[in-house]
Parts: C-alpha cells; sequence; structure tokens
C-alpha cells in the first residue's frame, strides 16, 4: 500500500508541495496511473522512465512540485537544470482530478522555481501527457513561445511498410547500420541540418555541435525515447565523397512499437529522396524485427517533413506544444 502524507486541516485547493518532501511511496498510485496512460494514448512504455522518477525522488535529487489533496499525490512535474537553461522534464494530472487549471498550477510553480535560479537563461518543455492547448490556456508573456508539435503513428495493420522509392536518390548514396563511430559525423550533420531550422529554436541543443553531441548520446544512452534500435538505424552516405549526408536512428518505446527518435539529411541533398530512402529503410527493419506500430514527433509547421511522413501511412493522433522562455 503507498505511504500517505497528513492531510490539509481543510478540503479544498490541492496543495502545492516540492518533490523533495516525498518519497517514491507517495507517488506511486500516479505513477502506475501515468504509465498506463502513456500506453493507452501513445502506445509507448514509460516504466524505465517512471523507475528514474522514483529512484531519484527517494534520494531527494529530483527537483520539481507535487499537486498534495486529503493526503494523496494527485499530480506532479519536475525539471532538470543543465549548464543554463531549465528543462522540464515531466507533468502529470491524475485522470480523476485532471484540470487545465490543476496543470497550469504545477507548470506556473515549476517555471517560477527555474527563473529563481541566477544562472538559467532558457526553458524548454515538451509534455506529450498535457491535457491541454498550451496556446489556449498560458498566460502571453513575452519570454514565451508556444510551437505546435504532431504525435504521428504507423499502423502496419492498416498500412504496409513502403516500397524502395521509385527514383534512386540524388546524389548517389549507399546506406549503413549505425555504428558509434558514426557519432562525431552525425553530431556535425545535425548542426548543419538544423540551422535556421524551426527545431532549433525548440531544442537548442541542435544549435551547436556541441549540443549535437549532447542529443546524441542521450538519445542513445537513456530511456527517455526508449531503447536504442541499432537494426533500424541507418546513416546515409554520398557514394562519390563518402561524406555522411542523412541519419534515420530508432528506438523501441514498447514491445511491438518502434519510434523514430531522429531523422535528418544534409541542406545540399534536400529534396533529393535521401529521406525517403533512410525512412523507408528503417521501417522495412522495424517491420522486419516483429514491430507492428511506428511514432514520431514532428514540429506541425515543418509541412515539407509532414508530408512525407504521411505519404507512407503515418498519421497525427495527438498534438501537443513545445514550450520555449527565453529572455526573462
Amino acid at each position: 500500500m503507498a505511504a500517505r502524507l497528513e492531510a490539509a486541516p481543510r478540503a479544498g485547493t490541492p496543495e502545492v508541495v516540492p518533490l523533495r518532501q516525498l518519497r517514491a511511496a507517495h507517488l506511486e498510485p500516479l505513477l502506475e496511473e501515468e504509465v498506463h496512460a502513456w500506453r493507452e494514448a501513445l502506445d509507448w512504455d514509460f516504466s524505465k522512465s517512471a523507475d528514474l522518477v522514483r529512484r531519484f525522488v527517494d534520494m531527494h535529487a529530483l527537483q520539481g512540485f507535487a499537486l498534495l489533496e486529503a493526503g494523496q499525490v494527485i499530480g506532479y512535474s519536475y525539471y532538470v537544470l543543465e549548464d543554463r537553461k531549465g528543462l522540464i522534464g515531466d507533468l502529470y494530472v491524475r485522470l480523476g482530478r485532471h484540470s487545465p487549471a490543476l496543470e497550469l498550477r504545477l507548470l506556473r510553480s515549476v517555471v517560477g522555481a527555474i527563473m529563481q535560479s541566477a544562472c538559467v537563461r532558457r526553458i524548454e518543455s515538451q509534455l506529450m501527457m498535457a491535457r491541454w492547448h498550451a496556446a489556449h490556456v498560458l498566460p502571453a508573456v513575452p519570454s514565451l513561445t508556444v510551437y505546435e508539435r504532431n504525435f504521428m503513428r504507423l499502423d502496419f495493420g492498416e498500412n504496409p511498410p513502403p516500397g524502395p522509392p521509385r527514383r534512386a536518390p540524388r546524389p548517389a548514396v549507399f546506406l549503413e547500420r549505425w555504428n558509434d563511430q558514426y557519432q562525431e559525423s552525425a553530431a556535425q550533420l545535425i548542426a548543419e541540418a538544423y540551422e535556421g531550422h524551426v527545431d532549433s529554436l525548440i531544442n537548442d541543443q541542435y544549435r551547436s555541435l556541441a549540443g549535437a553531441r549532447r542529443f546524441l548520446f542521450n538519445i542513445v544512452q537513456y530511456p527517455g525515447c526508449g531503447i536504442f534500435f541499432r537494426p533500424a538505424s541507418l546513416a546515409a552516405f554520398d557514394a562519390q565523397t563518402g561524406r555522411m549526408c542523412g541519419i534515420c536512428l530508432t528506438s523501441i518505446v514498447a514491445e511491438g512499437c518502434g519510434h523514430i527518435t531522429q531523422i535528418c539529411v544534409a541542406p545540399r541533398v534536400r529534396a533529393g529522396g535521401v529521406g525517403y530512402a533512410l525512412l523507408q529503410q528503417s521501417l522495412a527493419s522495424l517491420h522486419a524485427c516483429g514491430c507492428r506500430k511506428i511514432s514520431l514527433t514532428v514540429t506541425a509547421s515543418n509541412q515539407e517533413a509532414v508530408s512525407l511522413y504521411e505519404s507512407v501511412g503515418f498519421r497525427t493522433v495527438r498534438k501537443f506544444s513545445a514550450l520555449v522562455w527565453e529572455g526573462f
């Protein structure tokens, strides 16, 4: 049975308390529900991420806040500080008690705490399980920008894996399965591919070589985007020069469910079919390995990418907001 905290003296508006005052047992019913919610809504196994939350809460090392009502934790949100940036890692309120007002209360508590850190100049967040549309409920403040994102899914039961490209990519390329020795070339490619791109406004790791290195390390080593899946992760190389010109990286997010964690091509080969060739081969490999469903996320305004994904059978099943506070 989960532990209980002493209830507030009077019933009413839930109390906001720091996560460092709690133990993992206090969050157990909430985390169990969140694991189920991720699986039902997104075909995503959130259990490894929930285990990390439990571990750091018990270490009193997780920064954030919880909503406490009648001695029970009904919601939480946490954040991490990285260099001069704050990252809001998650926000979830139990189904029976969720409301835009409660979610916004948690978000304001977290953002306020991050802004009090003298070293922080930027805050980023992508809250896929938030049940409100950020543009409708968040106060319009000069430091906040909201970007709409799509969670897209391809169901192989409804759509077979796409066939090979009708035309050979231009320039001619060859594809290789991911190897860790490609890490540096891939980081250089990401920094080049996202220069001036809307996604570099959402995730500032795309803006520099050092940031791209951290991004790649995180998706290969940590479970936030699933378990990195090498058999379907590919790199494309120019057949004439041997230079890397594209990557498509994948993960497994639940049994039978894959995820495209990153796909990009060098500006010099854009619109030449390299992206399609990478995506097609990765999807074929995921299907051959037993995946029934594949997901990805994409910024809604990136119509070129959205059209590519729709052309092979992906459909938007959920919209969520990427939030960026900067210049506060």
